[in-house]
């Protein structure tokens, strides 16, 4: 996005006939205000002005942790934004300011009004008159006082970052690129993301929250202990009831850590606030507006001082009330454009009933209403299975829903939603408000829901709107999602707009392409693109982004999916980039909670020697690890190994990689089988080393466990395994592809039974092959089986109908001849900083349970 500030330093003399209007502040409050003015003939009305002092159009700031996690478009360093690109993070691009008439002044800040004169005047001399004034100044990130925050009066210190703005996002994105691990002050909606965007470049992030309940804006503490589970499955370190008092400072005045208020210190280099907002007053104080917490307005969004002056926004405090979510900002906009153009000159603001859907770091949370039952007559319904990561309440008061709390699976917040608003009537049986038992009755369909139903709530759209635009003529879900912006926010509600808008369309309506794009960045299925890759011999990611990527550009987010499609593909000829892969696979060992490592050597099927045993003992004591655990693979973990010791410990085992992280063939799961248990019908222990030696370490589109049991008994879990055999009557084997039993919960599906141990390890590769060439980055077996069909694979890979079998063979072959073991070849590093942290790596003391403290 260009800058434009091309104005004189005096306004001239507007049209005549056309009263002034001034919108100060051109973030999303403004600019929707200005959206609802203009489609109530606003534009002839008003000859309008806009300043802005930021120096791009309008932008959704609910996108910028998306940004840092360069999943939504890329910011290069020391580029403008070009917001007249199709990036989903710009919500009006300069174009559109002209296209309305709108005089655009951006990196202009007013300082100051003159209500007696009616001017504004901008920090660039300039001097503007206004009939109506907008004031939609926003909020700015909170700082909280503490040592070594500040360079100068001005500046942060160097890796210290607020998250409130594309320049702050920026920033970071620069910064994170020579960052090992991030603190993140402020465990609250923008801190987890911020936490999330940053542990999608590597990076071990910490969260730092002062109370024990994350989001404790929108969670009760049952509901913040489910989400805080999730976020630790995915790799997020947590530190609840502490407080930062200090930032440390190394030599270089950079940031090298933070003290907390018990004397803990934690090392990182990079810190990022988000200790709360505040409210942008500064411009109404001087100029004599009542402020409090914000700038106090009436029910028609009016200062109570000044009936030619509108507020809207987060900068507004109306009937004691400040609202820092879209929602009601949408609300308040529309009842000003009512009254500044007349359309509704009476029109009235009493307050918003706040209904919050979001996708936290991936967690989809819905919160209305109360967070806990206030009253001992409340009816309160509660759910929760924490090993899915689901937490669902309802509050119910006088026969009316009164609050809602959903973590984990939100599908049923549209009804909750409609029901909240409407105080309509209630179930009798208050627990189908959360599950469909059964009946004909219970399951309520998009296509049910009133028009009026709000369905994106970061934007403000409601189904009426989506039904509307297919009217107008879209026929696909992102063609309504363009042309309305719902689920170009948070992204929470693509679910529900995809359901609304294909019972519109009475059906799925035209296909969209993305949907069948392997990895984002490149716009072609999986088929299409390895065929663009094999043609065009693309033996790299930056080869593969600069000739099928749109304008050569490359993606973070879609690096990893590319690197291990190139793996599989070119098993001897793939160009290693290092950026291509997460840190577990640059330092081949699972990051921790602590910022330490997991180190598993393999024990193929889970047999052992006491060589090895002793082996791993005096590597543990020599080292000092914290932890040797026995993993559900059968293997031994060392836990806590700091990274720059990894090839050191890698070294003493003199024992190969397990595997134990990255996507790929990871372990096999035996049980004893005919050597020594009487049940035993086939050699499960020489059958699962066999398995894993052979196929050990192998690329693939997501994890791979196996495990191989000696009879029906089934010991080794094998039919619950991406690929389980199991012995059976004749020394035969059956073959079981598409199990789970984390998560998600499947039994496997038969694929083949057959009669030799050669055969076993053939059709078992043959599978994995299949599935590696196939399936969609991230897609497990359990998913890709279904989608596939049974029958269809067992055709292909067991009768061979389509001819395949000895391509698939070959080229698994040409997999296992290309293998090596990185602890064997990665023992010098192979870029700088591989294996040592910029900062010497101090263990977090254990901290103190506190009584808990207000958010900052």
């Amino acid at each position: 996005m260009t800058a434009v500030d091309d104005r004189p330093a005096e306004a001239e003399a507007g049209e005549p006939g056309r009263a002034k209007l001034v919108v100060v502040g051109n973030g999303m409050s403004g600019a929707r205000a200005l959206e609802e003015i203009l489609t109530r003939g606003g534009g002839e009305l008003f000859e309008i002005t806009v300043f802005g002092d930021e120096p791009y159009g309008n932008y959704n700031r609910i996108l910028l942790s998306e940004v840092l996690a360069n999943a939504a478009g890329e910011v290069a360093d020391n580029e403008d934004v070009d917001g007249q690109d199709d990036d989903e993070l710009f919500l009006n691009p300069v174009d559109w300011y002209a296209d309305n008439g709108i005089a655009l002044h951006v990196g202009v800040r007013i300082v100051r009004i003159d209500r007696h004169a009616k001017v504004v005047l901008g920090d660039d001399g300039s001097v503007t008159p206004y009939d109506t004034l907008v004031l939609a100044t926003g909020s700015r990130s909170f700082f909280p006082p503490m040592d070594g925050m500040w360079a100068s009066r001005t500046e942060l210190t160097p890796g210290v970052f607020g998250f409130r703005s594309l320049d702050d996002a920026q920033g970071m994105l620069a910064h994170v690129r020579s960052c090992e691990r991030a603190v993140v002050i402020g465990g609250g909606l923008l801190g987890l993301e911020a936490a999330a965007g940053l542990q999608a470049h590597g990076v071990a992030v910490h969260v730092v929250h002062p109370t024990e309940v994350l989001m404790n804006q929108q969670l009760e503490a049952e509901a913040a202990k489910v989400l805080r589970s999730k976020l630790e499955d995915m790799g997020m370190h947590m530190h609840l009831g502490v407080k930062t008092s200090e930032i440390l400072l190394g030599d270089d005045g950079r940031v090298a850590g933070v003290r907390f208020t018990d004397g803990s210190t934690l090392d990182c280099d990079m810190v990022v606030v988000t200790a709360g907002i505040r409210p942008n007053i500064g411009l109404a104080m001087v100029s004599g507006l009542e402020t409090q917490r914000a700038i106090v307005v009436d029910d028609r969004m009016r200062s109570v001082d000044d009936d030619d002056i509108y507020v809207v926004g987060e900068c507004a405090q109306h009937r004691g009330e400040v609202y820092g979510v879209v929602g009601p900002l949408w609300e308040q906009a529309a009842v000003l454009a009512d009254v500044v153009t007349g359309a509704d000159p009476h029109a009235e603001y009493h307050g918003s009933r706040l209904t919050t859907k979001l996708k936290v770091a991936g967690v989809d949370v819905a919160q209305m209403g109360l967070k806990e039952p206030e009253r001992p007559t409340d009816e309160f319904v509660q759910f929760s299975e924490t090993g899915r990561g689901v937490y669902q309440t309802v509050i119910i008061r006088e026969g009316t829903l009164v609050g809602a709390t959903l973590v984990g699976d939100v599908s049923k917040v549209a009804a909750l939603t409609q029901a909240f608003d409407s105080r309509s009537a209630l179930p009798s049986e208050r627990v189908k408000l959360l599950f469909d038992l059964g009946s004909a009755d219970d399951a309520a369909s998009a296509a049910d829901l009133p028009d009026d139903t709000q369905i994106c709530n970061c934007n403000g759209v409601s189904k009426g709107d989506l039904v509307a635009c297919v009217h107008d003529g879209a026929e696909t879900v992102s063609a309504c999602m363009a042309a309305t912006r719902a689920g170009k926010g948070c992204g929470s509600c693509k679910g529900l707009v995809k359901e609304v808008v294909e019972a519109a369309l009475g059906g799925a309506g035209v296909e969209d392409p993305a949907d069948s794009y392997y990895v984002p960045a490149i716009p072609l299925d999986k088929p299409t693109l390895m065929e663009e890759i094999r043609t065009r011999e693309l033996t790299s990611v930056s080869a593969v982004f600069e000739a099928l990527a749109p304008e050569g550009t490359d993606h973070v987010g879609s690096k990893m999916g590319l690197t291990a499609l190139l793996r599989m593909m070119w098993p001897h000829d793939y160009v290693d980039e290092r950026d291509g892969r997460f840190i577990n696979d640059r330092v081949h060992a699972n990051i921790q909670r602590d910022g330490t490592f997991s180190v598993v050597p393999r024990m193929s099927g889970g047999v052992t020697s006491p060589d090895q045993l002793r082996r791993i003992a005096d590597v543990a004591e020599k080292h000092e690890i914290p932890m040797v655990k026995l993993t559900g693979g059968q293997r031994i973990d060392l836990l806590g190994v700091p990274k720059e010791k990894l090839q050191e410990v890698w070294a003493d085992l003199d024992m190969p990689s397990g595997w134990a992280y990255g996507k790929s063939f990871r372990t096999v799961k035996t049980c004893v089988g005919t050597d020594f248990c009487r049940f035993g019908l086939g050699d499960s222990t020489k059958l699962g080393i066999d398995l894993e030696e052979r196929y050990k370490g192998i690329e693939g589109p997501a994890k791979m466990k196996l495990a191989v049991s000696g009879c029906p008994r089934n010991c080794a879990e094998s039919m619950v395994k991406d690929v389980g055999l199991v012995a059976v009557e004749g020394d035969r084997w059956q073959i079981y592809v598409g199990g789970a039993a984390g998560a998600t919960i499947r039994k496997g599906d038969i694929l083949a039974t057959v009669d030799s141990h050669e055969e076993a390890m053939t059709i078992t590769g043959r599978f994995l092959q299949y599935y590696r060439e196939n399936a969609n980055w991230l897609e497990r077996t359990y998913d890709f089986v279904p989608r596939m069909g049974l029958d269809y694979l067992i055709g292909v890979i067991v009768d061979d109908v389509e001819g395949l079998a000895a391509g698939l063979d070959a080229r698994m072959q040409e997999a296992v001849d290309a293998y090596v073991d990185p602890w064997a070849t990665d023992q010098q590093e192979q870029t700088p900083g591989q294996f040592h942290d910029a900062l010497p790596l101090i263990p977090l003391p254990q901290v103190p349970v506190r009584e808990k403290e207000p958010a900052p």
